[in-house]
């Protein structure tokens, strides 16, 4: 029933794949992935907590602290939980059915869909204490090798050929029509099509994106702008085009060339078990049913654990570390939640929802691109002027080179900012008032910062020394063979600037050395309200806001 045009045809096949394409290609990744960079942005490059509020932040400034973010992020966490819930209970569906395509035994029955949900819940449980390196990555990386051999097994034995002839066929034609697709409406010819199939999926992957947007912006950290597009645009884009290739075209060449009608009256009779009908067709049927069945469970379980480490970082304000107990009472929760609308029938009623939230996301995600693309502006003007981060001097050298080589307690990098970098700031504020620039050093107890303020009534200077938590690397101590424990961790005292931070390290400089520093960035700034001054911003209240480095983080 394609679209456009007569269903069991050749063209019918072609659009087939070529909306399958659309629907699961750029589109998608661009709503996952703007979410994910505008919230990697923030907060790895500006400290504001990992959370949906943030991208509110050039919006509404430090009020994302109070009601209007909490409100955010409620809303964010009740999308996330639903959306796991119901997806797991309408995909175990798929699970049953492959149980008892295995097994004629195991009926096709709502109890046992509910017992795959108790057993994808205690998977997760495991998965979950084991922490994200020992658990997601571990059964991410075995989701993908079983995925690919699975992929791999029906490209060699299918029509290889015809899926290489026709990936490449389906992607120029994608790529050739993705501008027509994406604006088409079916304005001249009413139908139901796009409301059902291209809108619900988009809406569907908008209400997803604090979720999935999160997590790449969680794992994301290091990147470049330019590699976590490239990253998230391109990689599982293209992936997923080749899978479609492979599975999709496979079915088409079976109905078209071999006369495989069967396999269609097959899936509108229960689209569950699709994959295991077409399976049918190759060798070691069984043992790639059984595989099936595995991957999907696996996926299920990523799924809710991930989802369970998202939710519960929105929970607690953003914190990168939490309880591991915490963490498995969400993933409880989701699996509960999931077994109860199963029971109750109501997962079409909450996919309906889930779609319904999708409204104030978008309005959110495309604020959030404009004030991000104010910001970088301006960051772009201040890199023309601030080309070295670092002091120079004789014997800095050696400095650098302990910092770099050695792992300091935090109790050391605290003193250091307290004393060395606190009394180096209170010199330099003591010349600037001296020169009538009305500047003040702040010390933060609760967050361990100390900073030099130079108000101006074009933009403020701000010069900060924050204390930073990273995890002890695994050649902290290349002369033993011991190896840093998962939780071991060591300090920094890195440079914030209004703009944000400059990632390197002064703890073990100087006063001398501090003061240099700081007159570097002073004497930049300088430069650039000299140099740029048309790009200043339009309100400084507004761009206060916007750049200031936050109260909490």
């Amino acid at each position: 029933d394609p679209p456009v045009g007569a269903g069991l045809t050749v063209d019918a096949a072609k659009q087939a794949m070529q909306i399958a394409f659309f629907h699961w290609g750029f589109h998608i990744w661009a709503i996952y992935g703007l979410t994910g960079l505008v919230l990697a942005y923030f907060s790895f490059r500006h400290g504001l907590p990992l959370s949906i509020r943030s991208a509110l932040y050039p919006l509404i400034g430090d009020r994302i602290y109070g009601p209007i973010g909490h409100a955010v992020d409620t809303f964010a966490i009740l999308g996330t939980m639903f959306g796991i819930a119901t997806t797991l209970g309408l995909s175990v569906a798929q699970m049953n059915a492959g149980f008892n395509y295995l097994w004629p035994a195991i009926p096709v029955d709502t109890w046992v869909q509910v017992a795959c949900i108790a057993g994808i819940t205690l998977l997760t449980m495991g998965s979950v204490v084991a922490g994200m390196d020992k658990g997601i990555k571990r059964l991410a990386m075995l989701n993908m090798v079983i995925a690919t051999a699975l992929m791999l097994f029906v490209f060699l034995l299918g029509p290889t050929i015809f899926i290489l002839e026709t990936f490449l066929q389906n992607t120029g034609s994608y790529l050739n029509n993705i501008v027509e697709r994406t604006f088409n409406l079916q304005a001249y010819s009413r139908s139901d099509w796009i409301g059902n199939w291209t809108l619900f999926i988009f809406g569907w992957t908008i209400a997803w994106a604090p979720f999935v947007g999160l997590f790449i912006a969680k794992i994301s950290r290091g990147r470049t702008i330019r590699q976590f597009v490239f990253g998230v645009m391109l990689v599982p884009t293209f992936f997923t085009f080749f899978w479609f290739s492979v599975f999709g075209d496979t079915a088409l060449h079976l109905i078209i060339n071999q006369g495989y009608s069967e396999l269609i009256d097959q899936v509108k009779a229960d689209n569950a078990i699709a994959l295991f009908k077409l399976l049918e067709q190759f060798p070691f049927t069984s043992v790639a049913s059984f595989l099936t069945v595995l991957l999907i469970a696996l996926f299920f379980v990523t799924s809710a654990d991930s989802g369970a480490l998202v939710v519960d970082s929105l929970a607690s304000g953003g914190a990168l570390d939490t309880p591991a107990w915490q963490r498995g009472s969400w993933a409880i929760l989701s699996g509960v939640l999931a077994s109860v609308l199963l029971l109750a029938g109501g997962l079409k009623a909450l996919q309906s929802m889930a779609i319904a939230s999708a409204l104030p996301f978008a309005i959110i995600m495309l604020l959030s691109a404009v004030g991000m693309w104010r910001a970088l502006v301006i960051e772009s003007h201040h890199q023309k002027v601030s080309q070295s981060n670092r002091s120079g001097g004789p014997g800095l050298w050696r400095k650098r080179l302990a910092g770099i080589v050695t792992y300091p307690e935090k109790d050391e990098v605290e003193q250091f900012i307290k004393g060395t970098a606190l009394t180096a700031m209170i010199r330099v504020a003591k010349g600037l008032q001296a020169q009538s620039w009305p500047a003040k050093v702040h010390y933060d107890e609760e967050h361990t910062r100390a900073y030099l303020e130079v108000v101006s009534d074009q933009l403020d200077f701000l010069y900060e020394i924050r204390l930073r938590e990273y995890l002890r690397p695994a050649f902290a101590h290349p002369e033993t063979s011991e190896t840093a424990d998962e939780d071991s961790h060591y300090y920094r005292a890195e440079v914030f600037l209004r703009r944000g931070g400059l990632a390197y390290d002064v703890y073990g400089y100087e006063d001398k050395e501090l003061i240099s520093d700081i007159l570097d960035h002073f004497e930049k700034y300088l430069d650039f309200l000299q140099l740029s001054p048309g790009v200043l911003p339009w309100n400084m209240a507004e761009h206060d806001e916007l750049l200031n480095t936050p109260k909490e983080g």
